[in-house]
C-alpha cells in the first residue's frame, strides 16, 4: 500500500515538474503514463464567443510547460486574429479549423440540449403547479409563465407554418 501511494506521488511529481519517470514507474503504472511530451501541440482557452489559442512548449533548458499565445478566434463569425504581428501556419491554421469546427458542434448539441433540460423543466411546472404550489406561489408566477409560453407558443407557430409553407425542393 504504501509503495503504491509513493509511486503515485512519485508519477504526479514527475509529470507536473517534466522530469523523465523511472523505469519502475513505468513498469508499475504501463505504458499510458502521460508524460510532458505527451501534451498536445496547442491548448485553446475557451472565451465568451471563442478562444484564445496557444503553442504548448515543453523542449525546454527548464522542462517547464510554456504557452505562446499564437491567434485569438471569433466562433460566430469565424475571425481568427493571429498575435501580434506573428504569421500563422498552415498546420496551426489547420488545427484551429479543426477546433472551431468540433466547438461549433459542440455549442450546437448543448443549445438543442438546454431546450430539451427546458421542456423537462416546464413538465416539472406543471406537475408543481397542479399538486403543491399555494395560492400566495401561483399569484407570483402565473402572469410571467403564461406571457413567457404565450410568446414560445406564437413563435414556434409562426415557425411552424413558414416551414410548411416553404416550397419543398426536390430529392431527386
Amino acid at each position: 500500500m504504501q509503495r503504491s501511494i509513493r509511486m503515485s506521488r512519485l508519477l504526479l511529481a514527475t509529470t507536473l515538474t517534466g522530469l523523465a519517470l523511472p523505469n519502475r514507474v513505468r513498469q508499475v503504472f504501463g505504458k499510458s503514463v502521460k508524460t510532458m511530451t505527451d501534451l498536445p501541440e496547442f491548448y485553446f482557452r475557451v472565451r465568451e464567443n471563442g478562444a484564445a489559442v496557444f503553442r504548448i512548449d515543453t523542449e525546454n533548458r527548464q522542462r517547464r510547460i510554456d504557452m505562446e499565445q499564437i491567434a485569438v478566434l471569433n466562433i460566430r463569425n469565424g475571425d481568427v486574429r493571429p498575435q501580434g504581428t506573428r504569421v500563422l501556419t498552415d498546420r496551426e491554421r489547420a488545427a484551429i479549423d479543426v477546433w472551431m469546427e468540433e466547438r461549433r458542434s459542440l455549442l450546437a448539441r448543448r443549445d438543442i440540449d438546454d431546450i430539451l433540460r427546458a421542456v423537462d423543466t416546464l413538465n416539472i411546472t406543471t406537475q408543481w403547479v397542479q399538486s403543491k404550489a399555494t395560492d400566495e406561489q401561483l399569484e407570483s408566477v402565473t402572469d410571467a409563465l403564461l406571457l413567457a409560453m404565450h410568446d414560445l407558443r406564437s413563435t414556434l407557430v409562426r415557425k411552424k407554418a413558414d416551414r410548411m409553407t416553404k416550397p419543398q425542393s426536390d430529392a431527386s
